[in-house]
């Protein structure tokens, strides 16, 4: 054996023995032996990975849309209208104006994946701020807070999301402003709880002797610590405001026609539902296959990241 090869070997064992050091000698070591634990778990999971396969399909196709799509999403041929799956060069068919369906199926993982990604940016770091400074603070403002949060989760979310973008008007980025505000809440009565549960904890008293501002406590240690919950929270919730986007979709209150969404999609074929099935069952299948790959990544992430799961 030469002795690069042996040179190699050996940082690979040294790599192992450092990454699965049961005493880590500072808190980078300790970061990243905790992710490397939680990552095996995950990856043990056989319904996890299958979710992960899945979300990383989506993910693929989004970006790499116009390589993949064989057809131009938008360009219609009455010629070729409502063909069934299979026929000539349409593999799912196509739609009453036309239109390759598989085409804008994957035209339209771009605009799920642009929602998803930005509602959730903004929802669990708004909810995980206003639920942290509530439960820190606590007091006048924990109680102003949490009513308002009261309020918007006395309205379904669809309901609400409805009547925001029927005030800002149609549109994708006013859907996303929509959906995102009526998603916060339930993050910030869960970073609540949290911050009520840490901030009584003995290492909070032992930063406020040593002089630790405020600030510091709630940014640099009660709200990294809140981080994992909110962060399985927000990929359960995933399917529902892909579900959400879709009825704003399905409504017309999405994006805008000749736009490939998958709920406008569903909402052109609801015509044809019973003699040209294909129109809204395939947006409408992408959608479950979607929801569903969300639902058990996050299932995969609650049981890797649950501090009291049995490992």
């Amino acid at each position: 054996m030469s002795s690069s090869v042996t040179v190699a070997i050996n940082r690979v064992r040294g790599f192992s023995a450092w990454i699965t050091d049961d005493a880590p000698k500072n808190r980078a070591h300790a970061s990243a032996v905790k992710f490397y634990s939680s990552a095996r778990n995950i990856s043990r999971n056989v319904i996890t990975m299958a979710g992960v396969a899945i979300v990383a399909t989506l993910i693929a196709v989004a970006v790499c849309a116009p390589l993949l799509a064989p057809h131009d999403p938008l360009t219609q041929d009455l010629l070729q209208r409502l063909l069934p799956p299979g026929s000539e060069s349409h593999l799912l068919g196509t739609d009453e104006l036309g239109r390759d369906i598989l085409s804008r199926l994957i035209h339209g993982a771009r605009i799920t994946l642009y929602i998803v990604a930005l509602v959730a940016i903004i929802a669990p770091t708004a909810g995980l701020l206003i639920g942290g400074l509530a439960g820190y603070a606590g007091g006048f403002l924990d109680v102003v807070l949490m009513r308002i949060t009261d309020v918007f989760l006395a309205f379904p979310r669809l309901v609400l999301a409805l009547a925001f973008v029927a005030a800002l008007g149609p549109g994708i980025e006013n859907a996303v402003l929509a959906i995102a505000i009526t998603a916060w809440p339930p993050y910030a009565r869960l970073a609540r709880a949290e911050t009520l549960t840490i901030r009584s904890s003995d290492f909070i008293s032992a930063i406020k002797l040593q002089g630790a501002s405020h600030t510091r406590i709630l940014f640099g240690h009660i709200i990294p610590l809140c981080l994992p919950s909110v962060l399985v929270r927000t990929t359960l919730d995933m399917a529902g405001i892909i579900l959400t986007a879709a009825g704003l979709g399905f409504l017309g209150l999405g994006a805008r026609p000749p736009t490939p969404e998958w709920g406008a999609m569903i909402s052109s074929g609801r015509a044809f539902i019973f003699d040209h099935w294909w129109v809204a069952a395939m947006p409408g299948l992408a959608i479950l296959l979607v929801s569903l790959g969300f639902n058990l990544m996050g299932d995969g992430l609650r049981d890797a990241l649950d501090p009291r799961a049995s490992k």
